[in-house]
């Protein structure tokens, strides 16, 4: 073990700008990929076929193959078509379209757990399809939804260390460059996983605090 006290608490200011890096990629690419899986959501279940099927397509072709890759393209393979991307603006748009895709099906589900006959009563009384979206449908559906979603976030923060290959200065890259420059393993990844845990555990914990809230019937099965 090649820890030593003195390299980690110098090289501790350095990740913490790393870690910045990482919750403002995080942060930005989350947003976006909160509203972007909210539309896609909607069209999943929508009632039109062809937004359903282009919506299921998205979905597929993005959950079904690695983040890794989807940045490798925007970064390394768009050039070639003569697109040109710089390399924060490939990894918020790869996060992105990653995170809505999945953030998509969430909403998806919430959307589907709200009882059939509560749409079916909000259309009776007159309401068109986006206005039982509006006022029935989608404030229960959020409610349902935000676990998950902190949930979400928490796998940005760790996936987030994937655009380090983009040669973006995150807090894995910088743990990995203080690793070359100072020789020493151990003490640089020991601040970067200090980090990431400061960084994900509240948010863990935020996320069964809902649970529980959303659920009561969960409160006793947290505990068993």
């Amino acid at each position: 073990m090649d820890f030593k006290l003195s390299i980690f608490l110098e090289v501790i200011p350095l990740l913490l700008g790393g870690a910045w890096v990482t919750l403002y990629l995080s942060l930005i690419s989350s947003t976006i990929g909160a509203v972007s899986g909210l539309f896609l959501g909607m069209a999943r279940v929508s009632r039109f076929r062809v937004i359903r099927a282009i919506a299921t397509l998205y979905t597929e072709v993005i959950r079904g193959t690695p983040l890794l890759m989807q940045l490798i393209v925007l970064y390394y393979g768009l050039p070639s078509v003569g697109i040109n991307l710089e390399a924060v603006a490939a990894g918020i748009i790869g996060l992105s379209a990653n995170s809505a895709a999945y953030v998509g099906e969430i909403f998806r589900a919430g959307i589907q757990s709200v009882g059939r006959g509560q749409r079916e009563a909000a259309q009776a009384s007159g309401l068109t399809y986006f206005q039982v979206m509006r006022y029935v449908i989608l404030p229960q559906a959020f409610r349902m939804v935000l676990p998950p979603l902190t949930n979400e976030f928490v796998t940005m923060l760790k996936d987030s260390s994937l655009v380090s290959t983009l040669a973006i200065a995150e807090l894995l890259r910088t743990g990995r460059e203080i690793v070359a420059w100072k020789v020493n393993v151990f003490s640089p990844f020991a601040g970067v996983t200090l980090l990431y845990l400061g960084m994900t555990l509240p948010l863990t914990h935020l996320a069964r605090f809902l649970e529980r809230r959303i659920d009561p019937e969960r409160r006793l099965s947290a505990y068993l």
